[in-house]
């Protein structure tokens, strides 16, 4: 079994019943770019750059309602402080490695003076985790130039998953790890909706698949186990919904919350936030309380489908100090899943009729209603 470019969704593990958007990814926001830039010398340096780039912060608008939760504060979330008080996203999102957090902040600041000369207040927001693991973390080789090349590169298309970007040189659960993307649409007050999700991955615990613990003893016999027990993860949300910022903050715990679903261990030297933002125009009021359990249910799942993607499509790494992070080996975990009646269909599930978008995207045809993987049994409602 090809262990790179292989999803969730190719591998038969569906998370909940609702359907993703077209590409099963932060992108089907519209107006949500992804750009990266990966720093990799086959040997100490695995690291690198992401970019979360929302169209609507431009000339006419230099802010979006957003909110970021803190699940454990140990971490260097650049620019948080400002979210919390007055609830806006100035900046793109850029994720990086712990000690280039000021660098790239620094270059961020630069490119945000750039595009509004007559301002004299910035607030750029730059996230991270320890990949000290596996890249010499003190050289800090990122450049202004990689967190520039990030930002220009941005695109709609569907971004690349796990070993790039700031996800080059992270671990989690025991396995190597990455960047991982996935959304889910929902109807919520008659209107339709996408939330999309991208993650950087580097987290301790067991990892968890449908309800399936799968630890990296049994499936990795012979894994490092040097491996770090936890060193955070960055959770970005996307939604085109009119939330305001309390909203946000309230669906940015979702995503914290998620992290459990897969087997976080929330341990003492984990940094793990979530930051929420609406690309939806400034003049939409918000959605009614009352009404938001849709979003609530679409980030749960599609935070869980991400940070599975962000460990099924990471490939086996040999770092520094000639330490290995081994990728999850999918055949074990298919066998695992298989045995206990957990995965859906006989090729990737998820899939809309032909033509309806890439494999592992799309809603379930007609025929095919959804089915919640951990139960097996099709959506009652």
């Amino acid at each position: 079994m090809n262990q790179a470019s292989r999803r969730a969704r190719d591998l038969g593990i569906v998370v909940g019943t609702l359907p993703t958007g077209r590409h099963n990814a932060i992108t089907d926001v519209p107006g949500v770019r992804v750009g990266h830039t990966t720093l990799d010398d086959g040997a100490d340096v695995h690291t690198g750059v992401t970019a979360v780039v929302p169209a609507e912060l431009g000339p006419g608008r230099w802010t979006l309602p957003a909110a970021v939760h803190c699940g454990n504060g140990y971490g260097k979330l650049v620019g948080s402080t400002q979210v919390d008080e007055l609830g806006v996203l100035e900046s793109p999102i850029v994720l990086t490695a712990t000690l280039s957090v000021f660098r790239v902040a620094d270059a961020l600041l630069g490119h945000l003076m750039d595009r509004r000369p007559d301002g004299v207040s910035f607030n750029p927001l730059v996230g991270e985790t320890n990949d000290g693991h596996l890249s010499d973390i003190r050289r800090r080789p990122v450049a202004a130039a990689h967190v520039l090349a990030a930002l220009a590169g941005a695109s709609a298309d569907p971004p690349a998953e796990g070993c790039v970007g700031a996800g080059t040189g992270t671990t989690a659960l025991g396995y190597k790890a990455g960047i991982g993307t996935s959304s889910r649409t929902v109807r919520v007050a008659a209107r339709p909706a996408t939330v999309g999700v991208l993650v950087q991955s580097n987290f301790g615990g067991v990892l968890t698949v449908l309800g399936v613990p799968m630890p990296v003893e049994e499936l990795v016999p012979e894994a490092d186990r040097a491996t770090p027990p936890g060193n955070s993860c960055m959770i970005v949300v996307a939604t085109d919904l009119p939330l305001d910022a309390r909203q946000l903050g309230r669906v940015a715990r979702r995503a914290v919350f998620a992290m459990g679903r897969v087997g976080a261990s929330y341990s003492h030297g984990s940094g793990d936030y979530a930051i929420a933002f609406s690309t939806a125009p400034a003049d939409e009021p918000p959605i009614r309380d009352a009404d938001i359990d849709p979003v609530f249910a679409a980030v749960l799942d599609a935070v869980e489908e991400a940070l599975l993607n962000s460990l099924l499509t990471a490939v086996t790494t040999t770092g520094v100090g000639g330490r290995t992070s081994h990728a999850v080996p999918h055949d074990a975990l298919v066998r695992r899943l298989s045995a206990v009646g957990r995965l859906t269909g006989d090729g990737p599930p998820g899939d809309g009729p032909p033509g309806d978008g890439p494999p592992g995207g799309g809603s379930p045809g007609p025929a095919d209603p959804p089915v919640d993987g951990r139960s097996g049994h099709p959506a009652t409602g």
